[in-house]
């Protein structure tokens, strides 16, 4: 009986120290074991990411997505999610890394740690193209905008004093300035381009442009995700070293954006 007793008790030490191991694992480790990391990404939101007439998921988030799992010896598993819950996914730790064109605020920046920047671009407001009330930010008072509730966009047009209606994708916004459902926009100036180039004959028009983004890549906010955060920056300044970094934003924006 005794003997069984021990036996039984060493099988729960056992058990509890692998718990304790487990629980110990930094993400990194996690993610080498099971093989893969788990990348966060709208798929509607070019040149960042989005399909193409294949329906592959591409564009400059995802390729570099796959070239840090490269990196890191895995594989890339992307998982297709609303603006909303990929930052939210993020910091639930449902998702290793977000690749979505994120950028930084020191408000994000209390709720994930942040990987170095690796594209500066700037914004511009956008509106119908007969539209002659808005040439500024500081005309957006009292008007409405179209934007993905939570974004940098959304709190600049509210900073100016517009009412902000929620949309889901780049299209929807057009949509909405297009109908005169909303006044304006606030949004990336290369993801605004890039729908001009598909859409010439869009009646829109960008009336300003404003300062710089610095876009980033969120991890959880922890001390398990301290190494994957600094493989992943690893990996970003192989890519800048190489030359691969700046290649990719020349094939998705036709400008090298990795610099200040």
């Amino acid at each position: 009986m005794k003997k069984k007793l021990a036996v039984l008790l060493a099988l729960v030490l056992v058990a509890v120290f692998s718990v304790s191991l487990a629980e110990n694992t930094d993400r990194l480790s996690q993610i080498k074991e099971r093989g893969y990391i788990t990348i966060a990404t709208e798929g509607d939101w070019a040149p960042y990411t989005y399909h193409d007439e294949s329906n592959a998921l591409v564009g400059y988030d995802v390729e570099i997505g796959q070239a840090i799992a490269e990196y890191l010896g895995v594989e890339a598993r992307f998982n297709e999610a609303p603006w909303d819950s990929i930052l939210a996914g993020v910091e639930a730790g449902r998702f290793d890394i977000a690749c979505n064109g994120v950028s930084y605020t020191p408000e994000r920046a209390e709720k994930y740690n942040f990987s170095t920047p690796y594209l500066y671009t700037p914004s511009v407001l956008v509106v119908k193209d007969d539209n002659e009330q808005i040439k500024t930010v500081d005309d957006l008072k009292g008007k409405k905008t179209a934007n993905t509730i939570s974004s940098i966009y959304a709190g600049i047009a509210e900073e100016y004093g517009a009412e902000v209606a929620g949309v889901d994708t780049l299209a929807d916004t057009i949509q909405q300035v297009i109908q005169g459902r909303v006044d304006a926009t606030i949004n990336a100036k290369v993801s605004i381009e890039d729908y001009l180039k598909e859409h010439p004959d869009s009646p829109i028009k960008i009336v300003q442009y404003l300062d710089g983004d610095i876009n980033v890549f969120p991890v959880q906010k922890n001390e398990s995700t301290d190494t994957l955060l600094a493989a992943v920056n690893e990996a970003l300044q192989a890519m800048r070293d190489d030359g691969r970094l700046a290649e990719l934003s020349m094939k998705y924006f036709d400008a090298d954006l990795t610099n200040p």
